[in-house]
This record gives C-alpha cells, sequence and structure tokens, in this order.
C-alpha cells in the first residue's frame, strides 16, 4: 500500500490529558511543514463520545486554523485493571474501533500514525500495525500507561518525558526508544502576564502579595478545594488566590460566598482555558494535582509548584510517581495522600513565601528542563520520517 506523504494521523483522547500534548506536536508539525513549503494535512482519530471532538476542532495552530483538519470519531472502551462487568461490553466497543479504524487508515493511507495514549488510541494503533503504517507514541508520564504498553508493541518509536522512565526497559526495548520531555502547547513558551491582569480585572500594581494559582484539572479536584475552602482565611491574608474549581468537583456556592468575602484575595473559576497561559506566567506559585501536563506547563515557565497528587485505588499511580520525580529534582514540594492537611498545606506555603525559596525552586526547574522544546523535537523526528516516505 503506498502512503500519502501530505497526511498523518493522530490519536489519542478520552481526557484532555491526552489531547493538549497531541495538539501541541500538531502545531509545530504544520510550523515545520510550513517553512518547508510543504502541504501536510491532519486527521485526528478520537472517541466518538466525550470531549475529544470539541476540544479538537476548537484548538487554534500557529497558522491561524484548526490544529487537526478533520476529526473522525471512534467507538471506544475503557482499559481497566479490576474485574468489571463493562469490561465484556468494552471489549466489543474496542473491536468496533479497530475495524473503523482500519477502515479510515486504509482509505486515506497516511504516512504515518501518532498516538499521544489513552484508551482510544489502542484500536488505531493496531489498524495502522496490520497495515504496515508507522506507529509513533508518545508516553507523558513517569510510568507507562496500560495503553502506551500495548501501543508500544506496534510502536516503531516511542517517546518518553523521562530518561529514567527509559532505564526501566529493557535493553531490546531502549533502541526503540526516544526521550524528549513532555510536549506543552507553543502558546505556554509565548506568554503575556499583562493579559492575565486584564482577565482578572486587576492592575499589577494592585497585587500586593504572591499570586497563588490553584489547578485541579478541568474537572476539579475535591480534595484540592476542600483544603481551599478550610484554609480561605491563611491563604487570604498571605496570597492573591486563583482558584480553578472544575467543572465536576466544585462547589458552586462556596466559592461564591469566599469571593464576596475575601473579594481582593480570592477568584474563583469553574473552568480556565484561553487565558491558561498568561496566568501561569503571572502566577508566583502554582498548587495543582501533578497530572503530567499540569506539571509540564508549569516547569516550561518554571513557577514553584506544590503538587498534591491524586493516589488511592483509583489510579495507578502515576500522579504520586510524577510528584516524586520532582521533588526528587528539588523542583518541586509534595503533600501525598494523609500528609495533605491543613498544617502542613500551611507550613510549605510558608516556606514559598519567601521569595529566595521561590527563586531556588524556579532556577532547578530552568536546569531540570531546559533545552529544545518537547513538542518540537517529537514534530521534528515526524517530519523526517514523513519526508522518507
Amino acid at each position: 500500500m503506498k502512503l500519502n506523504n501530505k497526511l498523518v494521523c493522530f490519536t489519542g483522547g478520552g481526557t484532555g490529558g491526552h489531547i493538549y500534548p497531541g495538539l501541541a506536536v500538531a502545531d509545530e508539525l504544520k510550523t515545520i511543514a510550513k517553512k518547508n513549503n510543504k502541504e501536510l494535512d491532519i486527521y485526528w482519530l478520537g472517541s466518538s463520545k466525550g470531549m475529544d471532538k470539541k476540544i479538537i476542532e476548537k484548538a487554534i495552530g500557529p497558522d491561524g486554523k484548526t490544529s487537526a483538519d478533520k476529526f473522525f470519531g471512534i467507538p471506544s472502551g475503557k482499559l481497566r485493571r479490576y474485574f468489571s462487568f463493562q469490561n465484556f461490553s468494552d471489549l466489543f466497543r474496542i473491536m468496533a474501533g479497530f475495524f473503523k479504524s482500519y477502515h479510515i487508515l486504509r482509505k486515506y493511507k497516511p504516512a504515518l500514525l501518532f498516538s499521544k495514549g489513552g484508551f482510544v488510541s489502542v484500536p488505531p494503533c493496531l489498524a495502522a500495525r496490520f497495515l504496515k503504517i508507522p506507529v509513533y507514541t508518545h508516553e507523558c508520564d513517569f510510568t507507562l500507561g496500560l495503553a502506551n504498553r500495548i501501543n508500544f508493541k506496534s510502536a516503531k518509536t516511542m517517546f518518553l518525558s523521562y530518561e529514567e522512565t527509559k532505564n526501566r526497559l529493557s535493553s531490546a526495548d531502549q533502541k526503540r526508544v526516544i526521550v524528549t520531555g513532555n510536549p506543552v502547547r507553543p502558546v505556554f513558551y509565548n506568554t503575556n502576564p499583562h493579559k492575565a491582569y486584564e482577565f482578572l480585572g486587576l492592575k499589577k500594581e494592585e497585587i500586593k502579595k504572591p499570586l497563588l494559582l490553584v489547578l485541579g484539572g478541568s474537572s476539579g479536584a475535591r480534595q484540592i478545594n476542600d483544603l481551599i475552602f478550610q484554609n480561605i482565611d491563611y491563604l487570604a491574608k498571605n496570597f492573591l488566590v486563583i482558584h480553578q474549581t472544575g467543572l465536576v468537583n466544585s462547589n458552586q456556592n462556596e466559592s461564591e460566598e469566599l469571593q464576596k468575602k475575601y473579594p481582593d484575595s480570592y477568584k474563583a473559576y469553574n473552568f480556565i482555558y484561553d487565558p491558561m497561559p498568561d496566568l501561569l506566567s503571572a502566577a508566583d506559585l502554582v498548587l495543582s494535582r501533578a497530572g503530567a501536563n499540569s506539571i509540564w506547563e508549569a516547569a516550561v515557565l518554571f513557577k514553584p509548584m506544590l503538587l498534591i497528587p491524586l493516589c488511592g485505588s483509583g489510579t495507578r499511580g502515576d500522579q504520586v510517581d510524577n510528584a516524586k520525580y520532582f521533588e526528587e529534582k528539588n523542583a518541586a514540594k509534595v503533600l501525598i495522600g494523609q500528609d495533605a492537611n491543613g498544617q502542613n498545606l500551611k507550613k510549605e506555603l510558608d516556606d514559598l513565601l519567601i521569595a529566595e525559596n521561590r527563586a531556588k525552586y524556579s532556577e532547578n526547574l530552568k536546569n531540570l528542563i531546559s533545552g529544545q522544546k518537547p513538542a518540537y523535537k517529537i514534530a521534528d523526528i515526524i517530519y523526517k520520517n514523513v519526508e522518507e516516505n
């Protein structure tokens, strides 16, 4: 089958965490193609349900156009490590996703398939393998997720965020691995903090306290929200708190009452998208979950972080691994499980109130992630392989 070197397919989704890094690579890939006077289309295979299509069609790349030229929704089933009756019904969804992916890839014959992981990416990667379409995949977390463990069997190359992750693989597998870091959207490298102040309705000279940006992901994190609500007197006294409460795990009434009580020190938003890069650049420190994207977006802006990773039986522990990695590099503070309480929160934030301490964490982040942008590294490798076809 002759492949079309003017087309690249992307896959990944189920959550924004698998989509946004892929969009970062898509943006860089289109930029590289444009510099080489090449027309390159990008098609995206994502979940037929959920947020995938909405996020991808909303994303605008550096050329002012959508990052992906076409979106295909495919059936997908979740990959679970525990017994559930849904595993049986999802098996049929995965099979349906495979056949639809096979049909799409066979029809359009892309030069290659790039996967950003997530349960929706498994059927397209398997279909590409059957069609002998080269597969490239990326793992953003410190440890491989189940989807990428499966996708790696089909992949020509896997990109990793950490050298230590590569060292845990067999010598044979390491030959098919390239460490690039975690892709971050280009907008995070071109921020304007003054736009953040405009979004907040403030002038920079009016801000007399460190700006604390609180993030729990797009859905929110009830644990973090509760910590903020329970310790608001301390927080409002010492910080200007910008709190993304989330679209799901939020308490709208509570946050509205606190905004009335602390109008100069607390501002809450369910979800922040377009202003987020500028808000991060304006922040003095970040209190966040430890998803790979949240960490790396703050890290590329060299922002001191206090991380409260999601942990427990409902997670494979990837956020804990991510957080511990940055903690061991003295690039973040971490509170895990029962240690994430009000007393420890105040203790760690007291330390970060000191500007010199924040500067040390910023410097350590610079030393840790300096160099070429991960999204560009990946896109450059992909583009060279497209040209070879």
